[in-house]
């Protein structure tokens, strides 16, 4: 209680209804944190007009009697205007990724590019007070590639915040398709000294009948409190990162692939074996027959 919570891609306001519930039900409020909690405590921007409509009735119907989102484009605000006044202690957000913005809108950041997820990135760094935490889902390609604004990009990150942890998800987590993305967990004003990754395998497709629920996530909530290793876990340190691509990309070293030693003619007699095999069975279904 005190914090206030953000989210510049707001639409049904759900990491903030979320974060909303999480604070109410962590202690016994008093009647000024609750005025607090629904009133200067949680705040947010949406482009779109019938998300930014949904997001205001959802926080409402679950308490938060006060929004304060606003209805515009996150991306038109040029970042080096935000002020401390400005800032929040924590950023939640989903950003839309794959759109493209044009080039006005670029001239508002440092780095220069077109894809919307990675304006929203710099904003977000930009909008948060030093100290400030923040949880961020992204396509997993920002991780490893290898343009010009995705290596800048990822520069800033590890030296301005301490990327803490990664979170790589499995393929239609958040949209119900086979995209990969990864959340990314870091704190403004430390540069990163390590990196946790934690590699969530779940054993199952996802879709929107089959989603993520908070069972799937126990052992990384678990984990990721002291950073532990494990067969879905791993750190890398700062030092052991590539300078000229600031590579992160998600390569878990407790995977063993397992390599066939076997010859071509090794091969190609196990499958004649395999034939014998086949059409003895099938002449004895016959014979039964």
């Amino acid at each position: 209680v005190g914090e206030t919570v953000y989210d510049g891609a707001v639409g049904s306001a759900g990491f903030l209804v979320e974060a909303f519930e999480h604070i109410s039900q962590s202690k016994s409020l008093t009647g000024s944190e609750l005025i607090k909690l629904q009133t200067k405590s949680f705040y947010g921007a949406e482009k779109k007009t019938l998300a930014y409509i949904i997001g205001i009735m959802n926080m409402i119907l679950h308490g938060i009697e006060s929004p304060n989102i606003i209805h515009q484009n996150t991306l038109e605000t040029n970042i080096q205007e935000i002020q401390n006044k400005d800032r929040v202690d924590v950023i939640l957000a989903n950003p839309p990724f794959g759109g493209k913005e044009k080039a006005n809108i670029q001239e508002n950041f440092p780095i220069k590019t077109g894809e919307t997820a990675y304006l929203f990135l710099q904003y977000f760094i930009k909008k948060l007070k030093v100290g400030g935490r923040c949880g961020v889902v992204i396509k997993n390609t920002f991780l490893s590639n290898t343009d010009n604004a995705s290596i800048a990009l990822r520069k800033q990150l590890l030296e301005e915040c301490n990327l803490f942890a990664v979170l790589d998800l499995p393929g239609g987590a958040f949209l119900g398709t086979g995209v990969k993305t990864v959340v990314l967990f870091f704190e403004k004003g430390k540069s990163t000294k390590k990196l946790w990754y934690y590699q969530l395998n779940i054993g199952r497709s996802m879709g929107k009948t089959n989603s993520l629920n908070e069972n799937d996530l126990e052992e990384f909530i678990k984990l990721s409190k002291t950073q532990k290793l494990s067969d879905n876990s791993w750190v890398i340190d700062f030092d052991t990162i590539n300078k000229d691509t600031w590579d992160l990309g998600v390569q878990n070293p407790n995977i063993v692939e397992i390599i066939d030693n076997r010859t071509p003619k090794e091969i190609i007699s196990e499958i004649e074996d395999l034939d014998k095999q086949s059409n003895k069975i099938l002449k004895e279904i016959r014979e039964l027959l």
